[in-house]
């Protein structure tokens, strides 16, 4: 792992991320702390903030005290922490400015309407998404909020990551997009939350079909 000039945690936490995206991680295993931190070239202690981290996020959880192991997947805990997102990017949206909500309108319709596949790649469908929901939520003036938020997300997408691989195609609808920025266009603003909330409704239905029944 290369070092980099920010807190060891925080690049541990991310790299642990990524194994866990390429699938080196499979849900219910223990975290071997020792040869975890081998592999890593790093001690124990911001192994164990990182471990902690990811604990707080739904990654991982306490194993009866003897250490940490990767959560098994939940349709149930899936629903929740779908809930979750869907209302702090609506509080987020409502906190935003909106004179800079009408500038970024015009590109929100435009990112949505230039990715219509109704299936695409897992990874790709992904990094769209993040692109399109940042630009969305870039006036929101709450630094807490949005933090909240990516930590929650973390949990979600940890759902997403083990039940579908990067290059697995998966449904997904532009429509519903276009709708919340048409809304922005529009001025409406409440429209505009409405419609954000069905996205993630529709996006969990989609991904719901990938997860075992509980």
């Amino acid at each position: 792992m290369v070092i980099e000039r920010r807190p060891l945690r925080e690049q541990i936490r991310d790299e642990l991320m990524e194994r866990l995206t390429r699938g080196e991680f499979a849900a219910g295993t223990d975290v071997n702390e020792a040869v975890l931190a081998a592999e890593l070239g790093v001690s124990r202690t911001p192994l164990r903030e990182a471990l902690i981290t990811l604990a707080g996020e739904g990654v991982l959880e306490s194993n009866q005290g003897r250490g940490f192991r990767f959560a098994p997947v939940s349709r149930k805990e899936f629903r929740e922490l779908v809930a979750i997102v869907a209302a702090l990017e609506s509080l987020a949206l409502e906190s935003s400015d909106p004179v800079h909500l009408r500038r970024i309108a015009p590109e929100l319709l435009r990112l949505a309407q230039g990715f219509p596949d109704a299936v695409a790649e897992h990874a790709v469908v992904d990094r769209r998404d993040d692109e399109w929901h940042g630009l969305l939520l870039s006036g929101c003036p709450n630094a807490r909020l949005l933090g909240l938020l990516t930590g929650v997300k973390a949990g979600m997408r940890r759902y997403e990551n083990l039940v579908v691989a990067e290059d697995e195609p998966v449904a997904r609808e532009s429509e519903e997009h276009c709708e919340i920025a048409r809304r922005l266009l529009d001025d409406d603003l409440p429209g505009a939350i409405e419609a954000l909330k069905a996205n993630w409704v529709g996006g969990m239905e989609r991904m719901l079909a990938h997860i075992p029944a509980d």
